[in-house]
């Protein structure tokens, strides 16, 4: 009769290790889907605030008087991914490596290519130049 107990005692307790095992890799798998969302928005995020900055400079230089000069950066990555930006045909365009995240906004035609690094910017004669 004793020895039975112990059997039933032993086999419950692995019942509850199993029953709490479960529970915890529940809470992982929860909490890791959450982390990738929230680093996939951050992303999004980091994707649309470069380019609305490209934009604001671009902007910036449009609506100050000719002899405007000013040098801004972009990053030369996005929380860790590599991304390319570029202005073509009155839109800027950044977009990650991988193509998952992306983003065109509206800017003034301009003259001169993007640097994902330091960028000057000039107004001349009403012209925009970019990195002359």
């Amino acid at each position: 009769m004793m020895k039975s107990r112990k059997n039933q005692s032993a086999v419950e307790f692995f019942i509850l290790i199993g029953v709490l095992l479960f529970i915890f890799l529940i809470f992982l798998y929860l909490f890791q889907g959450n982390l990738f969302e929230k680093t996939e928005k951050r992303k999004d995020d980091m994707v649309r605030e470069t380019a609305l900055s490209i934009q604001n400079e671009i902007s910036l230089a449009s609506e100050a008087s000719d002899g405007y000069m000013r040098t801004f950066e972009i990053p030369s990555t996005l929380l860790g991914s590599n991304y390319e930006a570029n202005i073509t045909s009155g839109f800027v365009y950044v977009r990650t490596s991988d193509g998952s995240h992306a983003i065109s906004l509206p800017v003034l035609n301009i003259t001169g290519d993007l640097r994902i690094s330091t960028n000057t910017i000039k107004k001349v004669n009403g012209i925009i130049y970019l990195n002359p």
